[in-house]
C-alpha cells in the first residue's frame, strides 16, 4: 500500500535521509523507532511533501507521489497527524474535522468518525483549544481519517499523553485498521506502544534503517539499546 524505495531528504546541504526502503502492506501497522534526531520526523514529513525528497520514490497504492504537494498526497490517500497534534485551537471541534473532508468533497463528518472518538461527539461545539492532550490528539486523528486515507502517518502521537490514554489509543488505531483496512506508519519512542500497536517495528538511527523485525518474537533488548541514549 506504501512503497517507498531508496528516498534521500537533505536539509540544506545536509543529507538526513540516506536512502531508506519500506514497503507497508494493506492493512498493517508498522512502528518507526528511533531516539529524537534520528531521522523519525523527516521521514514522515517526507512522506507528505513537507520536506522534498532528493530522491528515491514514494507509491501510494500503486501511484507515484514522490514530487507530488502535500494537498496532492492527501488527494492520494496519504494522511498526516503531525508531531505536537497542530490542531486549530480558535476552532470547534466539529471545524476542525471538517478540514479533513476538504479532498473528499463530502460536506458532513461521516458519523463513524464519532463512533471511534464518541468524547469528540460531546464536545463538537467546543473549541478546539479548550481540550486536553489526549483529545486534541483524538481529533487530530479524526481529522486525518476525515479524508478517507489509505495510509495513515503519525508523528509520536503518545507524545505528552497520560500512559492510560496511551493504551486508549494503541487499541484504537487498532480498530481504525480493522474496521477501516487503511495501513498505518506510527514514528514513536515508547516501546511499549510501539509494541501494543504494531505488527512490525523498524528502527531508524542516523537516516537509516538498522532493524526490521515483526512484534511476534522481536528482541525487545536489541531494539531497547538502539533507544537507549
Amino acid at each position: 500500500m506504501l512503497n517507498v524505495n531508496q528516498l534521500r531528504a537533505s536539509y540544506g546541504e545536509s543529507e538526513v535521509l540516506h536512502g531508506l526502503n519500506l514497503d507497508v502492506a494493506p492493512g498493517e501497522i508498522v512502528a518507526i523507532m528511533g531516539r529524537n534526531g534520528m531521522g523519525k520526523t523527516t521521514l514522515m514529513k517526507s512522506l507528505m511533501g513537507i520536506v522534498p525528497a532528493k530522491s528515491g520514490a514514494i507509491t501510494v497504492d500503486g501511484r507515484e507521489v514522490t514530487t507530488g504537494k502535500p494537498h496532492q498526497r492527501v488527494a492520494d490517500g496519504l494522511a498526516y497527524v503531525p508531531q505536537g497534534r497542530m490542531i486549530f485551537s480558535s476552532m470547534t471541534v466539529q471545524e476542525n474535522v471538517e478540514t479533513g473532508l476538504t479532498v473528499t468533497g463530502e460536506r458532513t463528518v461521516p458519523g463513524d468518525i464519532y463512533e471511534l472518538f464518541p468524547v469528540l461527539l460531546e464536545m463538537k461545539g467546543r473549541r478546539g483549544g479548550n481540550l486536553s492532550g489526549g483529545q486534541q490528539q483524538q481529533l487530530a486523528i479524526a481529522r486525518a481519517l476525515a479524508s478517507k486515507p489509505k495510509v495513515l502517518l503519525l508523528d509520536e502521537p503518545t507524545e505528552g499523553i497520560q500512559p492510560s490514554i496511551i493504551r486508549e489509543m494503541a487499541r484504537t488505531l487498532r480498530r481504525i485498521r480493522d474496521e477501516k483496512g487503511l495501513s498505518i506508519v506510527v514514528s514513536e519512542q515508547v516501546l511499549s506502544f510501539a509494541l501494543d500497536v504494531a505488527d512490525r517495528v523498524v528502527v531508524i538511527e542516523n537516516g537509516e534503517f538498522v532493524h526490521d523485525s515483526p512484534r511476534a518474537g522481536i528482541d525487545e533488548a536489541k531494539v531497547s539499546k538502539f533507544l537507549s541514549v
